[in-house]
């Protein structure tokens, strides 16, 4: 296994061209981003024999986590997610023309609604949930416990800083 990986090679490459800048915020940042992306490409390749798109694994397993019986405004399933209510509705919409959501008028505001797991899409959902938690154990094989913890420890308090900003 190599020493250096790509990020080494661009911060290589910045020090030559621009070695008035300081790269060390980059080096995290940058295999943040790096790691992100391959993680995602991972999780892609799990979810697709069961024919689920991170999108979708994305808002049925936030309905799931509810616990029964699995419902949330669509307003709950936008700030949940981190999605605008516009892109909430269009991925609601897709959900329930493949029979895993519905929407359930909601008991105490005749306009409002609810968006519920169906049999199929808590089904499915618990599938995808067991190969997702699967596959993120292999991604960190070989991170000893304890650099689990620090390193869990770590991006929990840039993420907090960083969602602060927000």
């Amino acid at each position: 296994m190599p020493d250096t990986d790509l990020i080494d090679l661009i911060r290589e490459q910045w020090s030559r061209e621009r070695p008035d800048l300081d790269s060390s915020g980059f080096a995290l940042v940058g295999r943040l981003l790096l790691l992100g992306k391959l993680l995602e490409r991972r999780v892609a390749q799990v979810l697709a024999p069961l024919e689920l798109q991170m999108w979708a694994f994305d808002v049925l397993a936030t309905l799931r986590r509810q616990g029964a019986p699995y419902r949330l405004t669509p307003t709950e399933l936008s700030r949940a997610t981190l999605l605008t209510p516009g892109a909430m509705t269009n991925r609601i919409d897709r959900l329930e023309a493949a029979g895993l959501v519905t929407r359930e008028a909601e008991p105490t505001d005749r306009r409002g609604i609810r968006v519920a797991l169906t049999e199929s899409g808590l089904e499915l959902v618990d599938r995808a949930i067991a190969a997702r938690f699967e596959e993120a154990e292999d991604a960190v094989r070989g991170i000893s416990g304890r650099d689990r913890a620090s390193l869990e420890k770590v991006l929990r308090r840039l993420l907090v800083r960083l969602e602060g900003e927000d």
